[in-house]
């Protein structure tokens, strides 16, 4: 992630630029891929820009103010720097930041010591992540000092001895961002907006595609539910970095503070929404399972599963306009995560396999994340389901006699 935007390149689906042709019609593939990164830089066109002319106006300004004719670290930290502070939290900054510092100096005095050459890159390079991990540095400081390393020795190989110009270069460069980063910062609620909304959609289609498979027993779309379900992980670590960096940002700018408010039914969500994405990983699953057994699934079960689909894309809106003064049991999602648990639960009346079984416990145990997830206590929500599960159950009562 960078600022309010992130890059993912995957290789083991249509996902990513090597998975392009490996589902379906690879001209639609690579249609659905442009379509998606034009989106994706279509909403990060500002942290784009503010990079751009942040790491133009460090270059100036070293040039400016210390006299340097290729101040080239400066605008090289302020990329560094900007990315770090923007789109990570404080700690993993400060790790950016002393990287570059401590890959400066020890590729001054490996320089003067050793000169310069193919070998020496090889060597400046392993020696400076070398002290880095001897010193009990994090992966990002020692990957940093290694590539600030290799930066000075192969873009500006002197050996007349240390300098303190690169370093001041680098100071003006963290300077320049830190400004930027305080006077213009992202929108922290665009930015865990943007991370949040990918895992509604897919959580969404994967629960429709398990109840379609449900719906005509075809194994294929099962399957398919089943590794959408489980691209989903990579989604939700990502959103929590954007949380985290998002209340980073609102509490270090002054013009962000009142993002807190907002970013609060996310984080209150967070844990419940990736207990939902876990179970509905199951249920895809078991959906599998089921399916490939060649027996019918009842139809209250694929009804209750995409309900279970409603649920999430009404909590995606409602996470997004949280002001809506109504109560949790009051809400779209939280009624259609009731609906589907008394479905699902009235099927054991007919049918009580292990596979339908298994099954009816994965719409349950979703649709109580979901249930938390739109603002209940854990006591609220197993009120509410006991009465979703009597009521389901009375309709089916009646629809008999």
């Amino acid at each position: 992630m960078f600022g309010n935007w992130h890059i993912s390149v995957g290789v083991g689906g249509p996902r990513g630029v090597l998975g392009l042709f490996s589902v379906g019609d690879p001209f639609l593939s690579i249609g659905r891929w442009l379509r998606g990164g034009t989106r994706r830089v279509r909403g990060s066109w500002w942290p784009i820009l503010q990079t751009a002319v942040a790491a133009s106006a460090a270059w100036y300004l070293a040039a400016l103010i210390l006299g340097h004719e290729q101040p080239f670290v400066a605008p090289i930290a302020t990329v560094i720097a900007l990315g770090a502070t923007a789109g990570r939290t404080g700690r993993r900054a400060v790790e950016w930041f002393v990287g570059v510092a401590f890959g400066l100096a020890v590729a001054d005095l490996l320089m003067f010591a050793l000169g310069t050459g193919p070998a020496q890159i090889g060597a400046v390079v392993a020696i400076a992540m070398a002290i880095a991990i001897f010193s009990g540095a994090g992966p990002l400081l020692v990957t940093e000092a290694g590539v600030t390393a290799a930066l000075v020795i192969t873009l500006d190989p002197s050996t007349a001895g240390p300098s303190p110009d690169r370093f001041m270069d680098a100071l003006v460069g963290c300077c320049v961002a830190l400004a930027v980063h305080s006077l213009l910062p992202v929108d922290s609620k665009t930015m865990v907006q943007q991370a949040a909304r990918p895992i509604f959609a897919d959580l969404t289609t994967a629960l429709k595609e398990a109840s379609g498979a449900l719906a005509a027993g075809d194994p294929d779309k099962a399957e398919k539910a089943l590794w959408r379900a489980r691209e989903i992980d990579a989604r939700v670590a990502g959103f929590r970095e954007a949380l985290d960096a998002g209340y980073d940002t609102a509490r270090l700018s002054l013009s962000r503070r009142g993002a807190l408010k907002r970013l609060a039914p996310y984080a209150e969500a967070a844990h419940s929404l990736d207990l939902a994405v876990r179970n509905t990983r199951v249920l895809a699953r078991a959906t599998v399972g089921m399916v490939r057994k060649g027996e019918p699934a009842p139809g209250l079960l694929s009804d209750a599963v995409l309900d279970l689909a409603r649920a999430v894309e009404d909590l995606a809106g409602y996470l997004e306009e949280p002001g809506q003064k109504l109560e949790a049991s009051e809400r779209l999602a939280s009624r259609f995560a009731l609906k589907a648990a008394g479905e699902a639960t009235v099927v054991l009346e007919e049918r009580n396999d292990l596979s339908t079984s298994v099954l009816v416990g994965q719409v349950r145990s979703t649709a109580v994340d979901l249930l938390r997830a739109s603002g209940m206590h854990l006591d609220e929500a197993s009120g509410e389901l006991d009465g979703a599960v009597r009521d389901a159950s009375e309709r089916q009562a009646r629809s008999r006699g």
